[in-house]
């Protein structure tokens, strides 16, 4: 689009701000021409490399607008008049006001010379007449509100669909970059330019701020839009409305999401607040593709017998299960079963035999036991094999591997394959830790994924179909409403325990973390009623070792000491030293860094007593213990893995099925 701006930044560079261009030169100063500025911001040097930080920058919104032109033969504000404002009925939102709605425009200061009231104020955008990607468009709460709610209805406006759904879900994805700040195309999410957010909205929303007091911000989840002008620089130029803006949006999340009135800012939070929703009666809550599949009329199994890969977390969003829902539905012939780990009821901590479902009286055949995947034998006179489980988001929780297998042995007996998908129950942000480099043959180390992938079951299936060249007839289920800032409370969806030992989502959560240690010679509270929120070991000093992690100030967590007696697993009838792990800020945590530092604690306190190589195979890697032995800080264990995880997360884009 522009040959001579050299370096390689893409489009999404720009809309992201991390193409490196600076955030502001004053081309109006040097007395620059229009095509002038376009040559001068290509000529200029980039203050970093494409992708490498979050830069805030007018100057490439400028280009973009300059590509826009290019492409469509039509300038900015001609172009938005006919595709945008135009259709929304945005009668009062334009570049360059004439003179005869100037009495209606906000003043703003002075400049050249005359306080400014319906002209620019910024002086790129003046000096490109008025009309400029960064700068420039006036309107009204009235149109704003048009333009904010067909965002909200996926690009409807009444019958009329201004931008393809598709489009609005592409353009409002939160993409967490590589610096940690989490901006979509064009929109901010979770930036130091967030303060419109307010404290309670989440960190799927989005918005974005005018120079001169203006803001947006929308929240999907909620449904609801806060649009807030000002004339801030009014009538000097040194208004500030930052507070406002941060305390305008918290009194609307308060207000639309049922907080009471005395609620506050939490303790302890990143950039703009902790998400703090109460789900019920929020209008979008969540579908399983469960649900999903209901509502389409069972379309993509019709007429079809199938084979159902399934557990007690098959449900739908009232509890029903999934084996009954297919039994029941009267267009699909429901043929056997198959469960995975922990069994078809998610009640057995060892491998699990095969049996019949006492209900259908259908064969239940077990993939956790003798064989990790269906034989042909299973598998004839199927059409089509359906997984719905509801996975954790760690990679090595076995129930995905499962799903994966079944893919291979679902193309080799030339059937379909369909995936019921559900949310991530911590979230689909956030990536982290070490690629597993372990061979791929074991239900833990299937996928060549890092330690939190940020993914759906679903998500994970188009990734093995592709990646594994697995070449399978694949069909994911979307979950309806689900967004990838959305832990599972924020969902609306029962809680289901996955597995014997995950009970509650604080457990589900500290699991990437606490799992890692589940290989070495330490306790994670398998037969305790706290499994996973404490570890421990006949060996330890609890006193001293609370003392070390707390003195760490790991993001998000702190320690107790506590002593305990497994009744069952790892160190069953010994008293065991330890600790009891709070969470008190789960945005902050980082599971994987956290893991990794609190090992470099425990070798630096018992040196060989703890099995510190074991722990590689949790970390899905040889080289993790080597990296903590080396430098017991973790520091360059922790640096190495950001990389692969930033390598990961550019890997798993074209997969990925949710904002």
């Amino acid at each position: 689009f522009l040959p001579d701006f050299p370096g390689g930044p893409t489009l999404e560079h720009l809309l992201t701000h991390t193409s490196g261009l600076p955030a502001y030169e004053n081309y109006l100063k040097r007395r620059l021409s229009p095509k002038s500025i376009i040559r001068a911001i290509c000529g200029k040097p980039l203050a970093a490399a494409p992708g490498e930080k979050f830069l805030y920058s007018d100057l490439g919104f400028i280009l973009l607008a300059e590509i826009l032109r290019r492409v469509t033969g039509q300038a900015l504000d001609e172009f938005c008049r006919d595709n945008v404002f135009l259709p929304l009925g945005m009668r009062d939102t334009m570049f360059n006001p004439p003179r005869r709605l100037w009495p209606r425009c906000a003043a703003t200061c002075e400049r050249r010379g005359q306080m400014l009231c319906g002209q620019v104020h910024d002086e790129n955008a003046f000096a490109l007449g008025g009309v400029a990607g960064h700068a420039g468009l006036f309107s009204t709460a009235a149109d704003l509100a048009l333009f904010c709610q067909m965002l909200l209805d996926e690009g409807a406006c009444g019958s009329r669909q201004v931008l393809k759904p598709e489009t609005v879900a592409l353009l409002t994805q939160p993409r967490e970059l590589s610096d940690g700040n989490v901006r979509t195309l064009g929109w901010d999410a979770d930036t130091g330019y967030s303060g419109p957010r307010g404290y309670f909205f989440p960190v799927g929303s989005f918005g974005h701020s005018g120079f001169t007091g203006t803001s947006l911000w929308l929240d999907p989840r909620s449904q609801t839009f806060v649009v807030l002008l000002t004339n801030r620089l009014h009538p000097d130029g040194k208004g500030d409305v930052l507070d406002l803006r941060r305390e305008v949006a918290t009194h609307a999340a308060l207000a639309c999401t049922g907080h009471a009135p005395e609620a506050r800012r939490p303790p302890t939070c990143r950039t703009t607040g902790l998400r703090d929703y109460r789900t019920t009666g929020l209008r979008n809550a969540c579908l399983p593709g469960i649900d999903v599949l209901r509502s389409q009329g069972f379309k993509p199994l019709r007429g079809k017998r199938v084979g159902l890969i399934t557990n007690h977390t098959g449900i739908d969003r009232t509890g029903a299960s999934t084996i009954d829902i297919l039994w029941q539905s009267g267009c699909v012939k429901l043929a056997a079963l198959f469960s995975p780990e922990h069994g078809i009821r998610g009640e057995l901590d060892a491998p699990v035999a095969s049996g019949v479902d006492a209900k259908t009286g259908l064969t239940i055949h077990s993939l956790y036991g003798e064989r990790y995947r269906p034989t042909p034998e299973m598998l004839h006179g199927l059409d089509a094999l359906v997984f719905d489980i509801q996975d954790v988001g760690a990679r090595f929780y076995t129930y995905t591997a499962t799903m994966g297998m079944c893919m291979e042995s679902a193309k080799q007996a030339g059937i379909e394959f369909v995936a019921l998908d559900r949310p991530n129950p911590i979230g689909g942000l956030r990536v982290e830790g070490p690629v597993c480099t372990l061979p791929r043959d074991k239900l833990t180390t299937y996928y060549s994924a890092p330690v939190r992938h940020g993914m759906t079951a679903g998500e994970l299936a188009q990734l093995a179909n592709a990646r594994y060249s697995i070449g399978c007839r694949l069909t994911v289920i979307r979950a309806q409403g689900w967004r990838r800032a959305m832990w599972f409370d924020e969902t609306g969806l029962p809680w289901v325990n996955p597995s014997p030992n995950l009970r509650n989502l604080k457990q589900a959560i500290l699991y990437p973390c606490i799992c890692c240690l589940e290989s070495s010679n330490v306790s994670v509270g398998r037969g305790t009623d706290m499994p996973f929120e404490l570890f421990g070991a006949p060996w330890m000093d609890s006193l001293k070792l609370a003392a070390e992690l707390n003195g760490l100030g790991l993001p998000g967590l702190s320690f107790t000491p506590i002593g305990f007696t497994p009744k069952s697993s790892k160190f069953q009838g010994e008293r065991c030293g330890g600790v009891y792990v709070m969470l008190n800020d789960r945005e902050a945590f980082q599971p994987v860094a956290a893991a990794a530092r609190i090992i470099g604690v425990l070798w630096r306190l018992h040196g060989p007593t703890f099995d510190l190589d074991a722990t590689g195979r949790m970390f899905g890697t040889p080289e993790a213990p080597k990296l903590i032995r080396r430098d017991p800080s973790a520091s360059e264990a922790i640096r190495q893995w950001e990389e692969e995880s930033r390598r990961f997360s550019r890997q798993r884009r074209s997969c990925l099925l949710y904002p």
